[in-house]
């Protein structure tokens, strides 16, 4: 199976390429970083360098890799706990608007499914229920 994980050099990503690729699937790895592009590869993915905000570049890089399955593990928050209030705005932003450029990039590179990560909190910002409510009904199927 060909999987394109959206926020391959974080936590989760960085976890989760090694399994994907012991199993056999061929993983490409997104980051916004040039830099993350070795370790990409020493995990075993095709490292793909494009911003979520980019949509044409997006939707572009989606379709020359041609997945069957889209990871959504993008988030935009800091190293330091200390510092999450700061980064509140740029996660949400990655939540809102970034998740509609990956579900309309994965529509268009015709990948069978969306596997998106669960929000389990929420940082203070003015708009995170918004945020929120926008980034579940978006990756939800209606009821």
């Amino acid at each position: 199976m060909r999987i394109f994980i959206a926020g391959a050099t974080g936590v989760i990503g960085v976890r989760l390429i090694p399994l994907l690729v012991d199993g056999g699937h061929t993983v490409a790895g997104m980051t916004r970083s040039p830099q993350k592009t070795s370790l990409l590869r020493e995990l075993g993915a095709e490292p793909v360098v494009c911003d979520v905000f980019d949509f044409a570049a997006l939707t572009q890089a989606l379709a020359a890799f041609g997945p069957d399955v889209v990871f959504h593990q993008l988030t935009d928050l800091p190293d330091d706990a200390a510092d999450l209030v700061p980064f509140s705005d740029r996660n949400d932003r990655i939540r809102g608007e970034g998740t509609h450029n990956l579900l309309a990039a994965a529509a268009a590179a015709k990948a069978e499914r969306v596997i998106a990560q669960s929000i389990s909190w929420e940082l203070p910002s003015e708009n995170r229920r918004a945020v929120t409510a926008a980034h579940e009904r978006a990756v939800l199927p209606p009821a």
